[in-house]
C-alpha cells in the first residue's frame, strides 16, 4: 500500500546517484506514525487486554474492548510523533533512524505536532464514552507520554520512565471497569514496567554504539556488561508477580500454559541475546509482543472456562 503512493522523478544531472523519492503525504505520515511497524502497539494492547479482563472478571464487553484497542494503536502512533519531534537532531546520526520523516525534512515539525494533536484527540474522546475515573487517569498518561522522550538527555534509565507511561492503559482500564484502580492493577502495572525495560533495553542494545557518540542516555548504555543478565531479571520479575497477582484468580491449566509459553520465549529472548548482535537484539525486541500475546491468551481462556 506505501509503495503504491511512491513517485519518482530522476533529475537530469549525470552525477545523480539515485532516482529523487516524491512521497505523498499519507504515505509519509504513515511511516511517521510507525504504522507498517505493528509491534509497537501490540507490545502494548496485551496487557492492557489482561487488565480489562482481570477487571471484569472476564470479557468486559465490546465497547470497551473496541475504546481499548483503538486508543492503544493511536496513543502508540501520538507518541511516535512526540518522540520524532523530541529526537529529530539526535536521528540523524542513528543509521536506523536517519531518514525518518522528520529527521530527513520531509515532514515537519509544526506538520508532525498537528498529526500528534489530532491523535491523541482522538483517543481522549473515545476515553469520554467511558467512567470519570478512567477520564482522569488518561490525563497524566498524556503528559508522560510527552514528557518520556526529553528523558533520554538525563536520565540514566529512560526505559524505567518509558515503562511507566507505556503501562497507564492498565490503570485506565480498571477505571473504566471498576471506577477504582486497586492493588492487582498497581501489581500488573509494576509487572509490565519490567517487561517494558527487558525488551526496551534490547532495543536500546541496538543502537548502543550510535548513542554513545551522541550523547544519548539508554540503559542499555547504562547497564554496561550486565545487560544481558539485567534483562532477564526484568523478564523473570514480570513473569513472577504475573504470575503472583493472578493466582488467586484460579483461571486453571490455560493460564498456566500461556505462562508457560511466555518462560519459554522468554528463554528464546536470552539465546538471541547472549551475544549481543544488533540483529540478534532487533530481533528479540520486535517479537516481545509475543510474550504478552502468550499471557493474555492464557487470561482470555482461562475466564471462559471458568
Amino acid at each position: 500500500m506505501l509503495a503504491a503512493s511512491h513517485s519518482f522523478a530522476m533529475t537530469s544531472s549525470p552525477t545523480s546517484p539515485a532516482p529523487v523519492v516524491r512521497r505523498s503525504r499519507l504515505s509519509l505520515y504513515l511511516d511517521l506514525i510507525r504504522f507498517n511497524r505493528p509491534a509497537g502497539w501490540l507490545v502494548l494492547v496485551w496487557p492492557t487486554l489482561v487488565a480489562l479482563w482481570v477487571a471484569g472478571n472476564g470479557f468486559p464487553g465490546w465497547h470497551l474492548f473496541i475504546v481499548f484497542v483503538l486508543g492503544t494503536v493511536l496513543m502508540r502512533s501520538a507518541g511516535c510523533t512526540i518522540n520524532d519531534i523530541a529526537d529529530r537532531d539526535f536521528d540523524k546520526h542513528v543509521k536506523r533512524t536517519k531518514l525518518r520523516p522528520i529527521t530527513s525534512g520531509q515532514v515537519s515539525v509544526k506538520e508532525a505536532a498537528m498529526v500528534g494533536l489530532v491523535l491523541t484527540l482522538i483517543a481522549f474522546a473515545l476515553v469520554l464514552s467511558t467512567r470519570w475515573e478512567a477520564v482522569a487517569w488518561s490525563v497524566p498518561a498524556v503528559l508522560f507520554t510527552i514528557i518520556y522522550p526529553f528523558t533520554k538527555r538525563f536520565f540514566a534509565m529512560p526505559q524505567a520512565f518509558l515503562g511507566i507511561a507505556f503501562n497507564f492503559g492498565i490503570l485506565i482500564a480498571f477505571a473504566a471497569v471498576t471506577g477504582d484502580v486497586s492493588a492487582t492493577a498497581w501489581t500488573l502495572w509494576l509487572a509490565n514496567i519490567f517487561l517494558v525495560l527487558a525488551y526496551d533495553t534490547e532495543y536500546a542494545m541496538v543502537d548502543r554504539d550510535d548513542d554513545l557518540k551522541i550523547g544519548m542516555k539508554t540503559s542499555a548504555i547504562t547497564l554496561g556488561r550486565w545487560d544481558v543478565a539485567a534483562i532477564m531479571a526484568f523478564f523473570a520479575l514480570c513473569w513472577g508477580l504475573t504470575a503472583w497477582v493472578l493466582a488467586p484468580y484460579q483461571l486453571g491449566w490455560p493460564f498456566w500454559l500461556g505462562m508457560g509459553v511466555a518462560a519459554a520465549q522468554i528463554v528464546w529472548h536470552f539465546t538471541l541475546i547472549r551475544h549481543r548482535t544488533r540483529e540478534g537484539c532487533f530481533v528479540a525486541f520486535s517479537k516481545s509482543h509475543w510474550i504478552g500475546a502468550s499471557i493474555f491468551a492464557g487470561v482470555l481462556l482461562g475466564f471462559a472456562l471458568k
